[in-house]
């Protein structure tokens, strides 16, 4: 295989056919799916089976990608959200840079789901994507999506499980100080916001400028001081349409 695609979930049964269909569509016969499911209740085990991934035990996100990485059988892994969506052949082209920059391992900007771009580029850029780029030499960040080889991967002990949040940011940092990071530029991930119309759209945001502060002044998160809930965001109405990447990728930065 040249890619192990590593997919945390718990009752995504609404999401994960968006972005497996996505995944499908790239037309790779050597890339691998791996869902890591945390005793999901609903279809979601179902659906993986359908489109052939394999399933195996999961549980909070890094336990889940730390679970899912151990049957791995590619020398890189990308890890990827359920809730994430990409542009059409966004895997390929990210590979392909991947291996051209000689990375060890790499995360990608992101932008929301919505259909206002002004949404999409302005408060990404703002809130993500600019602080992404300018702090990636001193601070690097990786969200929804990490790309990275195995054998960094080992060498860092995966990720943290008992980091309580950002247990993201903290993987591609420590994989930053060993080896060579970078972002991805050849495309792009796409979020839905349905963190932030739960908890609020400044409450979210504060949420996230607190976990950076705390990653860079005091070190990772190990007490339940964010109260983050794995399972929190599925009891939002989700609507959207399948292919969001035929209406996104007029963004270009």
């Amino acid at each position: 295989m040249e890619l192990s695609i590593i997919i945390p979930t718990l009752n995504e049964e609404k999401l994960l056919p968006s972005l497996l269909e996505l995944i499908k569509r790239e037309n790779k016969k050597d890339i691998e799916v791996i869902v890591a499911d945390a005793k999901s209740t609903d279809k979601t085990v179902e659906i993986a089976k359908s489109y052939g991934c394999k399933v195996v035990s999961g549980g909070l996100p890094a336990r889940g990608r730390n679970n899912g990485a151990k049957y791995a059988t590619s020398d890189i892994l990308l890890f990827l959200d359920a809730d994430t969506l990409f542009e059409k052949g966004a895997i390929r082209k990210s590979l392909k840079e991947f291996k051209r920059k000689k990375l060890d391992c790499a995360s990608f900007g992101i932008y929301t789901q919505e259909k206002n771009l002004y949404l999409n580029k302005a408060t990404m850029n703002i809130f993500y994507n600019y602080p992404q780029r300018i702090l990636k030499k001193i601070s690097p960040m990786g969200a929804m999506g990490i790309m990275v080889k195995k054998e960094m991967f080992k060498k860092v002990k995966g990720f943290d499980e008992d980091i309580k949040i950002a247990e993201d940011h903290d993987f591609v940092k420590k994989v930053s100080e060993i080896g060579k990071y970078d972002i991805i530029r050849c495309t792009k991930l796409y979020m839905p916001l349905r963190r932030f119309r739960q908890d609020g759209y400044m409450k979210t945001f504060l949420k996230y400028a607190f976990c950076f502060m705390h990653i860079n002044t005091k070190g990772p998160i190990k007490k339940d001081i964010i109260h983050y809930n794995f399972n929190h965001y599925n009891q939002d109405e989700i609507k959207r349409k399948n292919y969001v990447n035929l209406r996104t990728s007029r963004n270009k930065n």
